[in-house]
């Protein structure tokens, strides 16, 4: 039977250099998607799998992520005086409990992989789910939930995969698939990373979400640099496959990269259409935008 996923990583260390200057004070992470920042979004979609604890790995001015994770007996008080209970009660619905959040630093940048490994001790010897908070993936059920299912079923290593053209491969970890599992399932054969379009396996690329089990953190303590001469976490599942069955799952729903500011932009409009509260005058703004710069025709 397959160990419960109780703990969630979430590396947050990045500069997000291609968002400055708003992130010069500001991490990347803290950025709004409408009214909810991208990292929140994260943790809400790991909570809603089932997720106990919240492990982030952070950086050198990091420290309103874990200001945000925290009571701000201030601001509650306030809100509590002017009956702002309903922004008073998102607030309690968004805060982890006492001792369900942990941070620890990635104190160089050397990769995904390296912070993943920063995060060995917070994990300890049980299976573990990675969410890249840059990864902002729109799905209902939410990815993770979906990814719990076939874990649940397999065991192992479970890997979230989307469709990209081939010409993009280049710029992700791609999969080899031996096998179909179930409905939009499959055991992986092998990976690459950023594989040149020619030579790739598939066209199906690592989406942001992992659940991995512990004995990756061996394999990630003697990994050597790889693509950009960094620490890769596809390198490690490589070898990890060598010992341990790997699954993928091709999920249901669609992926901003919130790293880049076009993904970012595409998320804010499309999470701002869907809300009750602010889609019908927002959709009317943005049509006289798109008529005023003679996009309508």
């Amino acid at each position: 039977m397959s160990r419960p996923i109780r703990k969630a990583v979430f590396p947050v260390a990045g500069l997000g250099t291609r968002f400055l200057p708003a992130t010069k004070a500001i991490p990347k992470e803290m950025l709004p998607i409408v009214d909810r920042p991208v990292i929140q979004m994260a943790v809400d979609e790991a909570r809603e799998a089932g997720i106990e604890h919240f492990i982030f790995v952070t950086g050198r001015n990091k420290g309103v992520i874990e200001d945000h994770f925290d009571k701000q007996f201030e601001l509650e008080t306030t809100l509590g005086m002017r009956g702002k209970d309903r922004e008073l009660s998102v607030l309690e619905a968004d805060l982890p409990s006492a001792g369900q959040t942990s941070f620890t630093r990635q104190q160089e940048p050397m990769g995904l992989g390296h912070a993943v490994w920063c995060a060995r001790e917070l994990v300890g010897n049980e299976p573990f789910a990675l969410l890249l908070p840059d990864m902002l993936i729109h799905a209902q059920p939410g990815c993770l939930a979906q990814m719990m299912e076939i874990y649940n079923a397999q065991g192992g290593n479970v890997v979230a995969v989307e469709e990209v053209p081939h010409e993009d491969v280049h710029r992700y970890g791609v999969v080899d698939i031996a096998e179909t599992l179930g409905p939009n399932a499959y055991k992986i054969a092998g990976m690459v990373e950023k594989p040149n379009p020619a030579s790739a396996p598939s066209n199906l690329i690592i989406s942001g979400r992992y659940i991995l089990q512990p004995e990756i953190f061996e394999l990630l303590e003697t990994q050597s640099p790889g693509s950009g001469g960094e620490i890769q976490i596809t390198d490690a599942m490589i070898a990890q496959l060598a010992m341990q069955p790997f699954s993928a799952l091709r999920f249901k729903g669609t992926t901003y990269d919130c790293g880049d500011k076009v993904g970012f932009l595409a998320a804010n409009v499309a999470y701002g259409l869907e809300r009750s509260d602010l889609g019908p005058a927002f959709r009317r703004a943005l049509l006289k935008i798109l008529e005023h710069n003679g996009e309508l025709v």
